[in-house]
């Protein structure tokens, strides 16, 4: 009986990871590319080769066509006929991605100090306690996943599903310049106190100083991104 149950659970498994791996693929290649043009390991002006990269992913160029024009329709990539495709992440685009950031994780940091219930303040200090702790002893991974959990703990709080959606729009660009920004343990540590500060003021419910440090924190962040990656 035993037996059985653990193949269902192993047959469960398979058909919940599966349809996964067959969704993402394109999706994958279009993160994988974009990841690699906003940290700056595919440079601005450059020419990308479609065997090469499809060589280099493991896949064939059809759904590597279909993720340059997504990345086309983004403005970070540019297709001439019979020249092939080039890279224009610049650092003007950089710097509106980081302006548009910055307004919406600002405002959403206020609202998250004006409504958030009691429950979600301990949340992020346990985030904030678990930064503290991989900061020391953890991977440079471990504390990217926990930046990303950080600001997530803060737009569920806000309760602002509108700006969180426009927000989602902004999570490959989001998580490709930390993977950069946070390379520096200068700027791991700067960042985590930060942090810090930014839910001691949503805790306070002081919306105003909330606003304000996730603004500054942002910005400071995307400045460094462009002055590591151009």
């Amino acid at each position: 009986m035993d037996g059985h149950v653990v193949d269902d659970r192993e047959q469960r498994s398979e058909r919940v990871l599966e349809p996964i791996r067959m969704r993402s693929l394109r999706e994958h290649i279009h993160d994988e590319l974009r990841q690699a043009i906003i940290s700056g390991r595919l440079k601005t002006g450059a020419k990308l080769n479609e065997r090469q990269l499809a060589a280099d992913l493991g896949t064939s160029t059809s759904p590597l066509k279909e993720a340059l024009r997504q990345l086309e329709a983004e403005g970070l990539v540019r297709t001439e006929p019979r020249r092939g495709s080039y890279v224009t992440f610049s650092p003007r685009q950089a710097e509106e991605m980081t302006l548009a950031r910055a307004a919406l994780e600002s405002i959403i940091a206020r609202q998250a100090a004006k409504h958030a219930p009691d429950a979600a303040f301990a949340r992020l200090r346990a985030v904030v306690d678990q930064m503290r702790v991989v900061l020391e002893t953890g991977s440079v991974e471990q504390l990217i996943a926990l930046n990303e959990q950080f600001h997530d703990t803060i737009h569920e709080a806000s309760g602002c599903d509108y700006l969180r959606r426009l927000q989602n729009a902004q999570r490959t660009y989001d998580h490709a310049a930390r993977i950069t920004v946070l390379s520096s343990e200068d700027i791991r540590r700067a960042s985590f106190h930060e942090h810090e500060a930014i839910m001691e003021a949503i805790v306070a419910r002081n919306e105003d100083e909330a606003e304000r440090l996730m603004r500054q924190h942002i910005m400071d962040a995307g400045k460094t991104h462009i002055e590591l990656v151009f």
